[in-house]
């Protein structure tokens, strides 16, 4: 693809964002949910644009929306490539739906070169990533991939509608969920294009980066147990003070995740002091704690040093600490093959690579679980997602369809994953 033609493509892309992002359940901001009246019409215009690309479209039996360029062979194995259509609450334009339309223009780059390769081309509009609708997240990756947690089907919406109603109301069979999975030799690897979510190319001056591996989190509730009391009448060396011996820990979560050796993060995002009065000692402090990081070992040393620390400061204190886990995710390593072609492809055309994690949750994730999976980063200014002032830019964009056609070129010559 030359400059030029890239350029165009990068022109179609943002225009077909702002399309989708007029898309929304609410006029003045956009929104899009699952199952919802607007994914509806997302999927349907995204299947035009597909057929314009040459594409055979179908909607699975989950809502995603599907489209395949056939290869050679009529029935060949695909490199599937895609993102997600659904959004958070109050949203941005490029999450998602920039790795969609940024597929759906290198496979019209090979529809219009009358190009066939050796395998087909798939390009997938998840349905459900985000889980906002229904607090369940990538329910659409979950059923490609046979995942689909059968239990998730009496859940409810906010007006207390379940997904088995909504599938039922948006023309879908709960009975027919399996349908959607894919045979593990029907595709060779997936592909996935995405903002960056952060400020790491763009503290780089890079347009592009490679995605190494998808950060895995745990995340805790925690409560420090001391002794409340009147604030004027107990002597400051004889108080078991809940929040100074949390605070004394939020500290330390800070400085330890700072000093270790890998891009591990960690997060205090919720408090609650009690009893709360002003003029009383906190008796009790109730945290959560979310630790992430793209290797599980790393994750779990850094995990098991900082509850050693809470511990350690609640003796000195005279203070008890306990903690309970509600949430776990491995790590996802992205394919080490798929990252040398990306790593080649964006060398060539923005002149070096970076690579770095991804702190956010993807579906390839759930796609890992049966075929490898590589990622691209595309430069989001401020690092800002999942908020109206979402924003990359055109030429990046022009240079995320360029890597992305060199990145499918090893397959045209025949090359495996």
């Amino acid at each position: 693809m030359t400059p030029l033609e890239a350029q165009q493509a990068a022109a179609r892309v943002m225009a077909r964002c702002d399309e989708l992002a007029a898309i929304s359940t609410e006029p003045d901001r956009l929104t899009r949910l699952y199952l919802s009246a607007e994914h509806r019409r997302a999927n349907h215009r995204v299947g035009e644009w597909m057929r314009e690309s040459g594409m055979q479209v179908w909607q699975d039996s989950v809502g995603n929306i599907c489209g395949r360029y056939e290869g050679h062979t009529p029935g060949a194995p695909a490199l599937l490539l895609g993102s997600h259509l659904d959004t958070v609450r109050n949203a941005g334009r490029y999450d998602g739906m920039l790795g969609v339309l940024t597929a759906l223009e290198t496979v019209a780059h090979y529809h219009r070169q009358g190009h066939r390769l050796p395998l087909a081309l798939e390009v997938i509009g998840f349905a459900d990533e985000e889980g906002a609708r229904f607090g369940v997240t990538l329910l659409g990756s979950r059923g490609l991939t046979g995942q689909w947690p059968a239990e998730s089907l009496a859940r409810t919406d906010a007006d207390g509608v379940s997904i088995a109603q909504a599938m039922r109301d948006f023309g879908l069979d709960p009975a027919a969920i399996a349908q959607a999975r894919r045979a593990p030799n029907e595709i060779r690897a997936y592909l996935e294009l995405h903002i960056e979510q952060g400020p790491c190319l763009e503290a780089a001056d890079l347009a592009l980066g490679v995605v190494t591996a998808i950060n895995g989190a745990r995340r805790l509730n925690c409560t420090f147990s001391g002794e409340a009391g009147h604030a004027g009448t107990v002597p400051m060396g004889q108080r078991k003070d809940a929040l100074v011996a949390a605070a004394e820990w939020i500290t330390a979560v800070e400085t330890l995740t700072c000093a270790a050796d890998s891009p591990l993060v960690a997060t205090v995002g919720c408090i609650e002091s009690l009893p709360g009065a002003v003029n009383v000692i906190p008796g009790e402090v109730k945290l959560t704690l979310d630790v992430r990081g793209p290797q599980d070992a790393p994750l779990a040393a850094l995990l098991t040093a900082l509850l050693a620390q809470a511990q350690a400061i609640c003796a000195r204190r005279g203070v008890r600490f306990a903690s309970e886990a509600f949430y776990h995710i491995d790590a996802t390593a992205c394919d080490a093959g798929l990252q040398r072609r990306w790593q080649a492809a964006v060398a060539q055309v923005q002149g070096r690579s970076l690579a770095l994690p991804s702190g956010a949750g993807h579906d390839a994730i759930a796609v890992a679980a049966q075929w490898p999976v590589g990622m691209l980063f595309v430069r989001c200014a401020g690092g800002v997602s999942h908020h109206p002032d979402e924003a990359v830019r055109q030429a990046d964009v022009a240079l995320a369809i360029q890597a992305y056609c060199l990145m499918i070129a090893g397959w045209e010559k025949g090359e495996s994953v």
